[in-house]
């Protein structure tokens, strides 16, 4: 009888632990590094449950540490200049989600917003992950693997504040027309199917950058720029936890790949942009256009003849 009372134990012990295996196999270390308090969300993809989490303030300096399922798909961002109207419903000006709440239960950002994507333990046992602007900008994210075991675990994100260079068709002012807080996408902007990658321009041999998406594509050379820009963006790494940054410093986050290694051939930011979002008034619209024009030009080379 003793030895079954041992057996048994033994086997829920095993069962018990490849249940939180199963459940708890990576952890999401978001971290807030801009000045101000920010409320990251979560949204869990098709088929995937939503998190015992979907969505907590975060104030600066501070960090939240969430357990993530084996599996788990979906995507992290960060809303701002969020508070309570006299009923107490919640919402944000930037990335909001419609929830009401400042949990999402389910809702997802709504565009401009910088979007971290994850499909864990995908194809081949690895994670695949990236850092999007396919649905705009609002905030600089870093996203970084730790103690990975395969793939090429390089970290990826967008580092510049691009808001104060955003071309004037795509900001987001603020209520009182003062200061820029976001910055749309050519598609939700103009809902252009050049733009979108809809309709006639569904396939990668139809959709190519426009002159939109590579003014985010020089800034944050390995961000996702629009919805075909999958060699430049899409990256790899097997059994890890992550860090996710708002708002990391450049140089600070260089030299930390520095000391990790980094192997991926992109940069992880262009340094020539690094001072766009520092303009003042008097000055950002010169360098909005000499930068604008730049990107043009570009944009005009690389068209077939």
């Amino acid at each position: 009888m003793d030895r079954r009372l041992l057996l048994y134990g033994t086997i829920l012990t095993l069962l018990a632990f490849s249940f939180l295996s199963e459940i708890h196999s990576a952890s999401f270390k978001i971290v807030n590094k801009c000045r101000r308090t920010i409320w990251p969300g979560f949204l869990s993809g098709a088929n995937t449950p939503q998190l015992p989490t979907t969505g907590f303030s975060l104030r600066s300096g501070k960090s939240k540490t969430v357990s993530i399922p084996k599996h788990w798909s979906g995507r992290i961002w960060g809303r701002t200049l969020c508070g309570e109207d006299s009923t107490g419903k919640f919402s944000c000006t930037t990335a909001d989600c419609g929830s009401g709440k400042v949990e999402c239960t389910g809702s997802g950002a709504k565009p401009p917003a910088t979007l971290a994507e994850f499909t864990l333990n995908g194809d081949g046992g690895l994670d695949f992950y990236d850092v999007s602007l396919v649905d705009g900008y609002n905030l600089p994210m870093l996203v970084v693997p730790r103690g990975g075991t395969g793939g090429g675990c390089s970290a990826t994100g967008c580092l510049v504040d691009l808001n104060g260079a955003c071309p004037s068709a795509l900001r987001v002012a603020r209520e009182n027309g003062r200061g820029t807080v976001a910055c749309r996408s050519a598609c939700e902007t103009f809902a252009d199917p050049r733009f979108c990658c809809s309709e006639a321009y569904s396939t990668p041999d139809t959709c190519g950058p426009s002159i939109y998406s590579l003014f985010f594509k020089y800034a944050c050379p390995r961000a996702y720029s629009y919805a075909y820009d999958d060699k430049t963006s899409t990256y790899t790494c097997a059994s890890a936890d992550y860090m996710i940054i708002f708002c990391p410093s450049p140089y600070t986050s260089q030299k930390l790949l520095g000391a990790r290694k980094d192997g991926a051939q992109l940069p992880l930011v262009n340094k020539t942009t690094m001072y766009m979002a520092s303009q003042h008034a008097s000055s950002s619209g010169l360098v909005q256009m000499q930068f604008i024009a730049a990107i043009f030009l570009f944009w005009l080379l690389i068209q077939p003849l």
